[in-house]
């Protein structure tokens, strides 16, 4: 398997900043619960929350919805649910990447019957040529096109997750 950088380990770091200043100044004086989507999500969103400089607690969630294939199968099973109670409190759902916005849209709708104050997302990477959903992630950190990519917690069969940048993957 051979792997072309698209985005440099500084791109993603200049970018992850950004992203934490913006998330900074729209939850000041909020309750913010910033949800991480595991497993996918865990680098990413320990990067944002250093940057996220208002206080927050976090917790996780863990779906699946690509056993071993690049493609997703289109059903989103709940793996993890969260250990805190979000009503009334603002949620942040981090996740690494939105494609089809299948398990985005599912987390969603289900975080929302929970009576939330609020519920916004944020994804490192968009793939907006697959949606297959009317969800708009919130907080973006790059528009993609669709290839399949791995690095910076994406991976291939559980691999590939501690590089440091985000890669495609070409044959």
């Amino acid at each position: 398997m051979q792997v072309e950088v698209m985005l440099s380990a500084e791109d993603i770091a200049k970018r992850v900043r950004e992203l934490g200043e913006e998330i900074s100044r729209d939850f000041v004086d909020k309750d913010l619960v910033v949800v991480g989507i595991l497993k996918g999500a865990v680098i990413f969103m320990s990067d944002l929350v250093r940057e996220i400089k208002v206080p927050l607690e976090i917790d996780f969630m863990a779906t699946s919805s690509y056993g071993a294939s690049t493609k997703s199968s289109g059903v989103v099973q709940l793996l993890k649910d969260l250990d805190t109670a979000i009503e009334g409190r603002d949620v942040l759902v981090v996740e690494d990447i939105i494609d089809s916005g299948l398990t985005l849209s599912y987390l969603s709708q289900l975080l929302q019957s929970r009576k939330p104050a609020s519920v916004r997302t944020a994804v490192l990477l968009d793939k907006p040529d697959r949606r297959q959903t009317d969800l708009v992630p919130d907080y973006v950190g790059f528009s993609i096109p669709d290839k399949f990519v791995i690095g910076y917690g994406l991976d291939f069969n559980h691999k590939y997750r501690e590089l440091p940048y985000i890669g495609v993957v070409t044959e």
